[in-house]
């Protein structure tokens, strides 16, 4: 079966659906509404903006480097789902600190001493939430779906995920900054409730010892699932992909305000489309493998990624240089620009193709490891995904300290989707060798 929507009438993946949902939604209101706030109405320096958007970037993304070991084993040893459970109830409290920052900031008080750090310590803890619950979203479904279900599921968690990051981005542009803070606490708790709904699944192997050692879990656990050429070249091509998009996405709300001339509603729309387009990309690389879980089509769809980002980076050039007005435009006003739409349709298609090139990489630690392991292969992937995005945040902050203008930025990641390509390629030569080496010993007998 390589449709998707009968997968949601299911128990065995629904609650576990809306819960995914729910936590990418509140996530990206929480992080969307810091970074705009501060971006619009703390800081006023290009260069401070952008340092401010990599250094939370980076704060996000280290428990994920630190602690994903941990969490694949966790996630492998025990059931996966009264895991879900703690960390959603640990959700409400990271989210009720990050509310009581934001509340702070919009009130102007401590601003810099008190309110930011607060801000920052919420989301070094959302960054360890999602870190334990990362590697249960993709390992939970070969448990819970069919073979030829997985893909499909993997498809639509990933489709899910971007289309609850836009709606997140959407509030977080429009709502104002009070409002958010209330809003997180409230989509805490009822993403709660939902994971109490999801299905049991325990451990599928022998029980073992979890290794609580950060440094040695993690290097014991990338050394033992890259022995899978396909899962090694996954990851690889995976981690180059996301430092890709750490360039790009701590470039927008600097490059939208400073570049683009745009208000951090547009921000917020730019953040909108980008989504809806991995959305689009997710389920349409899904049909056209009919569920088989392949590379096939990543070199590809890479290489428009990066086409595209070429184009977005002409279309801000042509921008840039027939504005006039340096007011900051708001929504209508920036639609009514000749080139709005090109902007707008270029992000869509980087993000379309983008959506293409990763989903089938993310079922690949899924369906190319035995089960009792799928926690774990994603866990590993998250380790070296991190360490590539902290890569990506410091080459965006190096490209700005040395004054290399935002604009000017988009071409390096257009050629980086050169390098993903490769790498595509690469995974897909391991893939059929793979199917080769399966192929021989059943034509022997």
């Amino acid at each position: 079966m390589f449709t998707s929507t009968h997968l949601l009438k299911q128990r065995r993946f629904l609650p576990l659906f809306v819960t995914q949902l729910l936590n990418a939604f509140n996530d990206n209101l929480y992080k969307t509404a810091m970074v705009l706030f501060v971006v619009y109405a703390v800081y006023n320096s290009a260069d401070t903006e952008t340092i401010f958007s990599g250094v939370a970037s980076a704060v996000f993304i280290l428990p994920f480097f630190l602690l994903s070991a941990i969490a694949g084993q966790l996630a492998d040893l025990r059931d996966k789902a009264a895991i879900i459970r703690i960390v959603k109830a640990a959700e409400i409290v990271i989210m009720a600190v990050g509310a009581m920052g934001l509340f702070m900031a919009w009130r102007g008080f401590a601003v810099d001493v008190v309110a930011i750090p607060l801000l920052m310590l919420a989301l070094f803890a959302m960054g360890t939430h999602s870190t334990f619950f990362g590697p249960i979203k993709y390992a939970i479904l070969p448990q819970h779906l069919e073979k030829d279900e997985v893909l499909a599921g993997t498809g639509l968690v990933e489709a899910g995920t971007y289309l609850a990051i836009m709606a997140g981005t959407i509030l977080a542009g429009f709502l104002a900054v009070e409002f958010a803070a209330i809003a997180v606490v409230g989509f805490a708790i009822i993403g709660y409730f939902t994971s109490r709904q999801v299905p049991p699944a325990p451990p599928m192997g022998m029980p073992e010892k979890v290794d609580f050692n950060p440094f040695t879990s993690s290097y014991r656990l990338v050394r033992d699932i890259m022995h899978n050429r396909e899962v090694f070249y996954a990851i690889l091509a995976i981690s180059f992909f996301w430092t890709i998009g750490a360039v790009l996405f701590i470039q927008f709300p600097p490059l939208a305000k400073n570049v683009l001339m745009a208000n951090k509603e547009v921000a917020s729309l730019f953040l909108v489309f980008f989504s809806i387009g991995v959305a689009i990309g997710s389920v349409a690389v899904n049909l056209l493998l009919k569920g088989t879980v392949s590379a096939r089509y990543a070199p590809f769809s890479v290489l428009a990624m990066g086409a595209m980002v070429a184009v977005f980076y002409f279309v801000c050039r042509a921008w840039n240089a027939g504005l006039v007005d340096s007011r900051l435009m708001d929504v209508p006003t920036f639609l009514s620009y000749p080139l709005a739409w090109a902007v707008l349709s270029s992000l869509l298609f980087i993000a379309i193709f983008g959506g293409m090139f990763v989903v089938p990489l993310y079922a690949f630690l899924t369906t190319k490891v035995p089960t009792s392991q799928a926690s774990r292969a994603v866990a590993a992937n998250n380790i070296v995904n991190s360490g590539a995005m902290v890569v990506g945040s410091l080459l965006a902050l190096a490209l700005s300290a040395i004054g290399i203008p935002l604009a000017e930025q988009l071409l390096l990641s257009a050629a980086m989707c050169l390098v993903s390509a490769w790498l595509g390629g690469v995974l897909y030569k391991a893939e059929k060798a793979a199917a080769l080496a399966g192929s021989a010993p059943a034509a022997a007998e």
